[in-house]
């Protein structure tokens, strides 16, 4: 830290400390003197005004630590040009979030701030700044929208539209679980946000309630592109590959193995576990570690939501099913066919694709099927391809109505005879 960036530091504790009384004016002018002439004589042994307070005791350790979220917020109010800091509206592991205020447009925004921890590492420098890019290059009313990323001074961050509400998480720890029809909307409007990513060519890889937000007015805003990916960033799923990244209640299979073709169906599937929380008021899976609920996601099956909520309808319960399949080919083709259930149980109908993906399960199990000595089914799962023509359009079938129509036939005619 530069002698200028440690002399702003000392004035904004000083200022900090007399604001909320913790001590007093000439206590910290006593200090500042000490601390001015050993700059003088360049000791190395100097020390910053926090610590000569708190080596004095007109201050204790945590009432410095209790003030240090206030001395990060004023740091970086002086520090981001064209951008007034107001408030800090939360924290993560990867970075902390202002309010501020966009001053030559007079509007409010959310600033993402990297801790400092991380801006000497170039892999999370980097991923901070994919996030901003990934999030300008979509446009779309239910995504938070990009406004700017930079670097000032020690900060890089990422300014981005300001969201006044809550999340859907907030909603759950308040109220339990979701009344269905609210929760279908919000799953609408999330899809139709992941639509628009997914037709761009991104995949957001951490769909979960703490990543979508609900404005003040009801709409609904899908945030955080922290692990947004282009599916055609090779290079980046080379580096990525064998690694889990995502949110273990929520997390796909596929992403748990670390493979390196990750896609569209990722979402879907943390999306499913997503609204699953909301119906039932219960995460999918839980365990005691990330590592027993992660093994759950691969081997274990989800208990039907309408076995925690039997209010629901069965469509719900098969949407969620389809969109939580293990295997990603089980699952919807395409986020706008999940998209057309949903809107379609919306309207009070049934969801086709869901219950198209069950018949086709259900008929590949059953073409399959051999029968042991005892007269036993015996059902062995094989895949099935999809592209294949129709039953009608197939010789085996005109060959089998063929049989049944001679059987008939023959059986009529023996009838009749024996009349006669």
């Amino acid at each position: 830290m530069s002698d200028s960036s440690k002399a702003n530091q000392d004035s904004i504790v000083g200022r900090l400390v007399v604001e909320q009384g913790l001590c007093a004016p000439e206590d910290v002018d006593k200090c500042l003197k000490l601390r001015r002439e050993q700059s003088a004589k360049s000791d190395p042994n100097q020390r910053s005004l926090a610590s000569m307070l708190l080596t004095k005791g007109f201050v204790t350790k945590k009432q410095l630590e209790r003030l240090r979220p206030k001395i990060e917020e004023s740091k970086t109010s002086q520090q981001i040009p064209g951008y007034q800091i107001i408030e800090r509206l939360g924290a993560g592991a990867m970075a902390t979030v202002y309010k501020a205020r966009q001053l030559s447009l007079d509007r409010l925004v959310a600033i993402k701030i990297l801790p400092q921890k991380f801006t000497n590492n170039p892999q999370f420098v980097e991923r901070f700044y994919q996030e901003g890019k990934a999030a300008a290059k979509l446009n779309h009313p239910h995504i938070v929208q990009a406004i700017d990323v930079g670097q000032a001074g020690e900060y890089h961050y990422f300014v981005m539209e300001y969201v006044k509400g809550h999340t859907v998480y907030d909603d759950i720890v308040k109220m339990g679980k979701y009344p269905e029809d609210k929760a279908l909307r919000i799953v609408i409007e999330t899809s139709k946000a992941l639509e628009h990513a997914h037709q761009a060519g991104f995949i957001h890889r951490d769909v979960k309630p703490k990543n979508i937000m609900i404005h003040e007015e009801g709409m609904t805003k899908l945030a955080d592109m922290g692990l947004a990916r282009a599916v055609s960033d090779r290079e980046a799923a080379e580096a990525e590959q064998g690694k889990a990244f995502g949110t273990p209640y929520y997390i796909s299979p596929e992403q748990i193995r670390g493979k390196m073709d990750i896609d569209f169906r990722a979402d879907i599937y943390s999306l499913g576990c997503t609204f699953y929380h909301m119906v039932t008021g219960r995460v999918p899976f839980d365990g005691p570690n990330p590592s027993a609920v992660m093994h759950k996601h691969l081997k274990e099956e989800v208990i039907p939501p309408d076995h925690l909520n039997p209010s629901l309808t069965a469509g719900i319960g098969e949407i969620i099913e389809v969109c939580m399949a293990k295997d990603r080919d089980h699952r919807y083709n395409s986020t706008s066919d999940l998209l057309q259930d949903l809107e379609a149980l919306a309207k009070g109908d049934p969801p086709l694709q869901a219950r198209r993906k069950f018949d086709l399960a259900s008929l590949a199990s059953l073409e399959d099927a051999s029968v042991d000595e005892h007269g036993t089914a015996i059902v062995n799962t094989v895949e099935l391809d999809e592209d294949a023509p129709p039953m009608t359009q197939q010789p085996m079938f005109w060959a089998m109505v063929g049989g049944w129509a001679v059987s008939v036939v023959l059986l009529i005619l023996l009838i009749l005879l024996k009349g006669g």
